[in-house]
């Protein structure tokens, strides 16, 4: 078994569907399924039930799936340190806002197992504003974000971690605020917070409500509060956060949930990175 058809392997399992699987990895559907056909040849057994309704995992993939995650993860550790011994262990992570705080497994508890399987790697952690959602990747700044889309996915590798409702971020003395839901088209003829020029225009449209709108320009989440609270404007975040005093947040329909994502370079060769993502998923599956 190679560590490739293994890490093959992994994909279709937690996809269970070759097409999406196909994708993440980056290749086409038929080399996929014939690196699978051939793995099950060597184990000696079937890894997957394929019928019309989809892809299962049979009981021999299920063990299978647990021992090529602990093989894929020794071998980045060996990696890592051999990386580590050369004085090349590092590993660059971009956080955009709060997110490795909010929401998810938090910030303490991924690091702590970061540190358990890599306790000589170096991570240095570049906090991103609003501008830049890839948090450095396209620019070469961060090997590897915890962030929110969407963005321009163009050379990069996203696995979805978990979504999030949305809502309408309004002062708690505006008329809407009453209202228990609302649709962007109901906040049409108001003026919203924006971005500066030069932001990932997918990433300006959504948190404009689906179009470019005018408004105060803001940064970072406490600027989007503070522009709602002093110039009456609206804005969207997320549902379930506190929005501070004098704030109110509204349920938005209409509009497809932010996604909480880890992305990184295609074909980044950094053993640190593919283990800070399995990490992740890990950590977000629960």
């Amino acid at each position: 078994m190679e560590l490739r058809t293994l890490r093959y392997f992994v994909a279709v399992a937690e996809e269970l569907h070759f097409g999406r699987a196909a994708a993440r990895l980056h290749m086409s559907q038929p080399p996929l399924s014939r690196a699978i056909r051939r793995l099950e040849s060597d184990v000696g057994a079937s890894l997957f039930d394929r019928s019309p309704a989809g892809v299962a995992l049979t009981p021999a993939g299920a063990v299978l799936l647990d021992e090529a995650r602990d093989l894929l993860d020794r071998a980045d550790r060996a990696r890592a340190r051999v990386a580590a011994a050369a004085g090349a262990a590092t590993l660059t992570v971009g956080i955009l806002g709060d997110e490795g705080d909010g929401g998810g497994p938090g910030a303490a508890a991924l690091a702590g197992t970061f540190r358990r399987r890599h306790p000589h790697a170096e991570v240095r952690v570049r906090d991103a504003d609003l501008t830049d959602p890839t948090c450095g990747l396209h620019a070469g700044a961060v090997d590897v974000a915890l962030t929110r889309g969407p963005f321009d996915e163009t050379g990069l590798s996203v696995r979805a971690l978990r979504t999030d409702p949305v809502g309408a971020l309004l002062r708690a003395d505006d008329p809407l605020a009453r209202h228990g839901s609302l649709r962007p088209a109901d906040l049409a003829d108001r003026r919203w917070f924006r971005f500066p020029v030069g932001t990932d225009p997918l990433w300006q449209a959504y948190w404009s409500g689906g179009e470019l709108r005018e408004g105060p320009m803001v940064r970072a989440v406490r600027e989007c509060r503070q522009a709602v609270l002093w110039n009456g404007t609206v804005g969207m975040t997320l549902l379930g956060h506190e929005p501070g005093e004098g704030l109110v947040v509204v349920p938005l329909t209409g509009l497809p949930p932010s996604r909480v994502v880890v992305a990184w370079r295609t074909g980044e060769a950094n053993p640190l990175v593919r283990s800070f993502v399995r990490i992740v998923v890990a950590a977000y599956r629960g």
